[in-house]
């Protein structure tokens, strides 16, 4: 029985040392390689005498990267990726929260890391000359069991402060042996990765290259505003496995790109992170009627998607696409407001069990109580569920169906915001006097209603939020209004707002 994500690399480094296992576009490493560097770095990390500790990653996305996950689990931690454009302040309140001893970057971001961050600095070149004992990393290894920490990824937070989503090896490795058997990955896959790897979609990515032998190659993000560029960039790369946020997708079809050229090796398109329109997924599937196409779904508090669909039928231009059927050892539950088991076609909060559901929030307690919560439908025994705050019902199929968000939390360009840190950081900027964000989802824009003594200064204004967020969640579209629509209760009526923007 595995326990530790680390076996996924033992094993494919004795089964393909020589076989490519990143290549980030700059250079590449062999699945050998990879093991060695991370065995090497990970003697540094032992050396800070941390167990079960958060160590954050602070470098860009490259091979690199890969290889400091791999040596922080190997030293008997977890990792977590940082977000190198965050605001510095942003950056600061993960590393507040994480109460962080030990951060590990590369020399090129050393500089910048150490005018605010105080702590122990391990650099990533330090490692080369460095020869870890095989038994020092056994003995950390052996006292890792499976409901330990992986990696812990930071989440918008509703009340400014980012929260981080602590996920086990077993929910891991539970997601893996399931995706891996049910697209049938093997060590022929090669992967065109875009999720940023403080984005949990990466996971499946990451641990596709770890667990199956693929082939993991870090598409630089620029290639992604270039959907031509893109696309001759998978040709070169011969990549024919995909896991994209939708809006990728919806770009190459909006070009009307695939007329022009195909990407002829792909077989396997996945996507998650926001809905996926039919009227793009069939423009897909008239151009690559052969691949492939499934919507994966989860939350971050889950070990990357509970549920999944792949698309076995037509659909109209018009029509919901189905989120689907639980993945394999994830439980369902769709709780009307009362506390029920919503009937077929009735609406309720989409909920989970199992194991594919995080341990919680790091040093958050009390955030973490509020969605991690005892099964109302089990009486008998301790049984946790995560409360999603999205609205679904089972149609008559028996698939989920993805109806919206049941709070003011939004899921835009595939990450995962509440509106509540959108505001904060208006304030913050000290431009306006109220505000209130809405996204408008028939145009994906996040659009923000506020008061004011003069009409904002736009360029200015998204220069001050960038000191406190990162571009994606800055709006788009602003409202001076003269008063807010009030509530019974006296708050900001959110809802009337809503109305003006998505009718």
């Amino acid at each position: 029985m595995q326990i530790n994500v680390t076996e996924y690399l033992d094993r494919t480094a004795q089964l393909f040392p020589q076989k490519i296992a990143v290549d980030d576009i700059h250079k590449s490493l062999t699945f050998s390689q990879v093991r060695q560097q991370a065995r090497a770095l990970a003697g540094l990390v032992i050396e800070q005498g941390l167990r079960n500790s958060p160590i954050a990653v602070y470098m860009q996305k490259g091979c690199d990267m890969v290889v400091s996950f791999a040596a922080v689990n190997y030293s008997g931690n977890f990792y977590v990726p940082i977000d190198m454009k965050s605001p510095e302040s942003r950056i600061k309140s993960v590393f507040d929260s994480l109460r962080s001893k030990v951060v590990i970057t590369n020399q090129a971001n050393y500089d910048k890391l150490k005018s605010f961050f105080n702590g122990k600095i391990i650099l990533i070149e330090d490692a080369e000359q460095h020869a870890t004992p095989e038994d020092l990393i056994q003995s950390q290894l052996k006292r890792v069991i499976d409901t330990d920490p992986v990696y812990s990824i930071f989440t918008s937070g509703s009340t400014g402060n980012p929260k981080g989503v602590v996920v086990s090896h077993r929910g891991v490795i539970d997601y893996m042996d399931w995706a891996i058997s049910t697209f049938s990955v093997n060590e022929k896959a090669i992967i065109a990765n875009q999720a940023p790897f403080y984005f949990d979609n990466s996971t499946l990515d990451l641990y596709l290259m770890f667990g199956a032998g693929a082939t993991l190659v870090i598409v630089p993000e620029e290639y992604y505003a270039f959907p031509a560029k893109l696309i001759d960039l998978l040709n070169e790369k011969k990549i024919n496995f995909v896991f994209w946020v939708p809006f990728v997708l919806i770009n190459v079809a909006n070009y009307n790109l695939l007329e022009q050229k195909k990407p002829e090796y792909l077989e396997k398109i996945l996507f998650a992170g926001e809905v996926m329109p039919n009227k793009h997924l069939n423009y897909w599937r008239k151009n690559l009627p052969n691949c492939l196409y499934a919507n994966l779904y989860g939350p971050t508090e889950i070990t990357v998607d509970c549920t999944y669909y792949i698309v076995d039928r037509e659909f109209s231009d018009e029509e919901p696409l189905p989120i689907g059927k639980p993945c394999r050892n994830s439980g369902i539950l769709i709780l009307t407001d009362d506390n029920r088991a919503a009937k077929v076609n009735e609406m309720g909060e989409l909920c989970v069990r199992g194991s594919s559901l995080a341990m919680g929030y790091y040093n958050d307690p009390e955030r973490t109580s509020k969605t991690f919560v005892q099964n109302p439908l089990n009486i008998h025994y301790p049984e946790l569920i995560y409360r999603t705050g999205d609205t679904a019902y089972w149609n008559d199929r028996g698939e989920v169906m993805y109806v919206g968000r049941k709070d003011f939390q939004i899921k835009h360009n595939g990450y995962r915001i509440e509106l509540g840190e959108i505001e904060n950081a208006v304030l913050g900027t000290k431009l306006v006097d109220t505000v209130c964000a809405v996204y408008d989802n028939p145009h994906k824009e996040i659009v923000m209603f506020y008061q004011a003594a003069e009409e904002l200064n736009v360029g200015e204004f998204r220069k001050r939020m960038m000191e406190f967020v990162p571009k994606y969640m800055v709006p788009t579209k602003y409202r001076q209004l003269e008063k807010f629509p009030l509530s019974a209760n006296g708050k900001i009526d959110r809802l009337k707002l809503a109305e003006q923007i998505n009718g």
